[in-house]
């Protein structure tokens, strides 16, 4: 059985692995980061913040300084759809932004005990 977790994720409770809800990919084990299972694009902010004043006549632009943080889109290696986004400095490992309790979804949807 599979649960839905985001729009474009979902854990399989049987197999204990994140999959694609657009193609049903095998992305990662459900007991890791799913980020470490996806496809990666580190982006310049300034592409995505164009900046407000003209960079050649003043230092700060109202954009994104790029030595300060950078865009990270995460994407589903089989269909490409952007699973998620996170600003980050550079260098910053992926966030683990969500773990879940696969034992106990198990009991509540698979009606399995522990132990």
């Amino acid at each position: 059985m599979k649960v839905q977790m985001t729009e474009y994720l979902e854990i399989d409770l049987e197999d204990e692995t994140w999959c694609c809800r657009k193609c049903n990919h095998v992305i990662a084990p459900a007991r890791s980061n799913y980020k470490e299972g996806l496809l990666v694009y580190a982006r310049d902010p300034r592409e995505i913040h164009r900046p407000i004043l003209n960079p050649d006549l003043y230092e700060y632009t109202f954009a994104p300084d790029p030595a300060w943080v950078q865009i990270v889109e995460y994407y589903c290696p089989e269909c490409a759809t952007m699973v998620e986004v996170d600003y980050l400095p550079p260098g910053h490992p992926p966030l683990y932004d969500m773990e879940f309790d696969i034992d106990a979804l198990k009991e509540r949807y698979l009606g399995k005990r522990r132990g």
